[in-house]
């Protein structure tokens, strides 16, 4: 570790603080991390830290989680930039008169959404479980918010029910083209592919498994297979490598998330410094948002 890292590990201390780091942050982040995950993981893990401070090396929704499932926690967001533009693709006054227009019908929504979408939401999801939340409820019809191309993923397993999609997307997985997929494939035809369910139908025909991106690693750990193109954004690596020592791994060149990589280990040393960037949300905010995160949790506990 450098100097600036070990400078973090010595405030962690200090400041009774954990990092939580998510698998698209960079691996000098990734290495000071106490836990990493994806967003279901990190979720889950935010109702199990001890420490006084939570350092949420992730994306603002994300930040806003744990302060929903810890209130009474410091969360600190080291880089206010590090904002998702999915989650922007949806706000809660549309969401609001999009349900009008529905009444009755039950929202589920991706975890990657702002606190005020949650608040409007019935239950939560990740792309780890979304298939299940969607086939747990009675309804026949679900609002499914913001991913559209999630929302199709879970169309092929869910057809005994209509899933209306908001127009959402994720940028960063949208750039993974299937005329780049072929071009990996082309150039590595020994290696196994795996994708994320925010990837577009395309990407997801051509590949060998669509995963969540612990799912990914738990696959990857799991198989005999020693060559693997990954479909997700490419600092994901950094961690496949590590679960993973002696495979190998190719990333899509287009899959960056310029949101994720805002944060810098510069940014985590001052928010532990300055105790900056603080997730407030009022009350009510709060109370009305953690149900479906609850939810969320509750379904994930029953496999």
């Amino acid at each position: 570790m450098n100097a600036l890292q070990e400078e973090i590990l010595d405030l962690k201390r200090q400041k009774g603080a954990v990092i939580l780091g998510h698998n698209y942050q960079c691996r000098e982040v990734q290495e000071v991390s106490d836990f990493l995950g994806d967003s279901y993981g990190l979720s889950v893990q935010a109702t199990k830290v001890e420490a006084d401070t939570i350092v949420f090396a992730g994306v603002d929704f994300m930040a806003e989680s744990a302060k929903i499932l810890n209130p009474r926690k410091t969360v600190l967001l080291p880089n206010l930039k590090s904002a998702c533009p999915m989650a922007a693709m949806v706000d809660a006054e549309a969401l609001r008169a999009f349900k009008e227009e529905n009444p009755g019908v039950p929202v589920v929504s991706y975890v990657n959404t702002t606190a005020s979408v949650k608040c409007e939401t019935d239950i939560c999801c990740t792309s780890a479980n979304a298939v299940k939340i969607v086939k747990s409820l009675p309804d026949e019809k679900i609002i499914f918010v913001p991913d559209s191309n999630l929302g199709l993923y879970v169309q092929r397993y869910v057809k005994d029910k209509e899933i209306l999609l908001w127009p959402g997307y994720c940028p960063t997985h949208v750039n993974i083209t299937a005329a780049s997929l072929r071009s990996l494939k082309d150039e590595h035809p020994g290696a196994e592919v795996l994708v994320h369910p925010e990837c577009t139908p395309e990407v997801i025909d051509l590949a060998d498994f669509a995963y969540s991106t612990e799912g990914i690693i738990r696959h990857v750990v799991s198989s005999s297979k020693k060559e693997f193109i990954i479909g997700t954004e490419a600092n994901m690596n950094h961690r496949l490598r590590k679960e993973a020592p002696g495979k190998t791994f190719h990333a899509v060149e287009e899959a960056i998330c310029p949101s994720m990589r805002e944060i810098t280990l510069e940014d985590v040393r001052d928010s532990l410094l300055k105790s900056q960037h603080r997730i407030d949300l009022s009350d009510e905010i709060v109370s009305k948002a953690r149900a479906p995160l609850e939810r969320m949790l509750e379904a994930g506990r029953q496999d």
